[in-house]
């Protein structure tokens, strides 16, 4: 009888020790390290007032409009984008979907187009592309232009048709951006 108390003993024994917690951390742990250092508080300089100048008269607020030699912040002459938009083919939204190859600032990479509604637009992506293309999220064709825009359905490039298979514009930074298949 008593090697049949202790098996049972025993049993209950290694059953409560396969209970126990056996992880590190977790709630209640005593290991916590410490956060980072407090900040040290900085001076702040002194805020000032004044009255503003009163405007020039005859002066606008409106840079002046780009002249025949002007060129863009891109490097291309200003009037090319006229003359696409003047020259620009019509284009269907259903054209547009599918993959192309986009040439801008110097470099190559991949736009992809599809009729999925995204806000006010179509959703639509780069990958590989530099500068503000990184940042396309969706597209809609306004007439004769397509208009690329970012996440926020704000635009970042113009395009028109000007071929075939090809589109020509420029980002609202000024670099001439091209499209083809």
């Amino acid at each position: 009888m008593r090697v049949l108390h202790a098996a049972a003993g025993l049993a209950i024994v290694l059953a409560l020790t396969g209970c126990q917690r056996t992880s590190f951390g977790g709630f209640g742990s005593r290991d916590v390290s410490p956060g980072p250092a407090p900040l040290q508080a900085q001076p702040v300089p002194s805020v000032s007032s004044g009255q503003l100048p009163a405007p020039t008269a005859g002066a606008s607020q409106f840079p002046a409009a780009p002249t025949a030699g002007a060129v863009t912040p891109g490097g291309a002459p200003a009037g090319t984008e006229v003359a696409a938009a003047t020259n620009a083919l019509d284009v269907t939204k259903e054209s547009m979907v599918g993959n192309w190859r986009v040439s801008s600032a110097g470099s190559s990479c991949d736009m992809f187009l599809t009729l999925t509604n995204l806000g006010s637009g179509s959703r639509g992506g780069t990958r590989g592309c530099a500068g503000e293309l990184t940042t396309m999220g969706s597209w809609e064709v306004t007439g004769k232009q397509v208009v690329l825009k970012d996440r926020s359905g704000n635009p970042i490039a113009r395009l028109y048709k000007t071929a075939d298979a090809r589109f020509d514009g420029s980002t609202n930074g000024g670099q001439p951006v091209s499209l083809s298949r």
